[in-house]
């Protein structure tokens, strides 16, 4: 009788042990995710429309009398601004005193949004099991990530929704990847910042935000040149997919 009852018990013993909630060090870890060519294929067909856009605006600004610039002008001048600030309208903001509001509206028009979206099934899956709070933080303009994060259905699982129009610091524009952009995040949501984790398919961006001593995950799957897949130090974790965070959970959250 004895012994039966000390099986019992150990039976419920170990049955509660298994059903009850345990202490998972993730659950402490705020994720702050990028949104183009992290959450959805963006090179697929949002980069070349953006492109064109971004384009059609620049040769008309950058045209002399009612002449339009030439491609490569444009080209040349978007690159350089894109490289030398993380953001093109950052560069034209500073040089050609461009409206922010028009620009990002003219950029980020499409004709049909549902049809260019390209995405990985099972995000929302992902997102829900995934412990610990998540940040949307984009260069994109609010109204384009908003729309992407519902088609996705993943808006629901982010607590803070950070786009270009809020990355001001000291009244001046500071998107990614400036550092003071990430301090400034720090301290605004009172994150420290060694249990923060960036996922990014831009090096830069994951570059400046370790040097803050946030964590790094590079996200490779949608990247076209190949040449650019080499891991850097201030890389944590290098994956193809989000979907490969829960098996690296053990390492981020060290």
């Amino acid at each position: 009788m004895k012994s039966r009852l000390n099986r019992t018990l150990r039976c419920k013993s170990t049955r509660e042990l298994h059903d009850a909630p345990t202490f998972n060090a993730a659950s402490g870890l705020t994720w702050i995710f990028d949104l183009d060519n992290t959450l959805h294929n963006a090179s697929h067909a949002f980069f070349p429309a953006i492109n064109a856009n971004m384009n059609a605006y620049m040769a008309r600004l950058l045209g002399i009398n009612d002449q339009l610039a030439d491609a490569d002008t444009v080209n040349a001048a978007r690159l350089a601004y894109w490289k030398k600030y993380g953001a093109t309208l950052l560069g034209l903001v500073r040089h050609h005193q461009v409206n922010q509001a028009e620009f990002l509206r003219e950029a980020h028009q499409f004709d049909d949004f549902s049809s260019m979206l390209r995405f990985e099934s099972g995000l929302k899956r992902l997102f829900s099991r995934l412990p610990g709070r998540k940040i949307l933080l984009t260069n994109a303009p609010r109204h384009y990530s908003r729309q992407v994060l519902r088609q996705l259905g993943l808006h629901r699982y982010f607590f803070r929704h950070i786009s270009i129009e809020s990355m001001r610091v000291h009244g001046h524009l500071r998107p990614k990847p400036a550092r003071c952009l990430y301090r400034k995040i720090l301290a605004q949501q009172k994150l420290t910042a060694q249990r923060c984790v960036l996922i990014e398919d831009t090096r830069d961006n994951l570059r400046t935000a370790k040097q803050t001593g946030i964590k790094t995950v590079w996200v490779t799957q949608y990247l076209k040149d190949n040449s650019m897949r080499t891991r850097g130090s201030f890389i944590d974790v290098k994956v193809r997919s989000i979907k490969q965070l829960p098996e690296n959970l053990s390492r981020l959250s060290r």
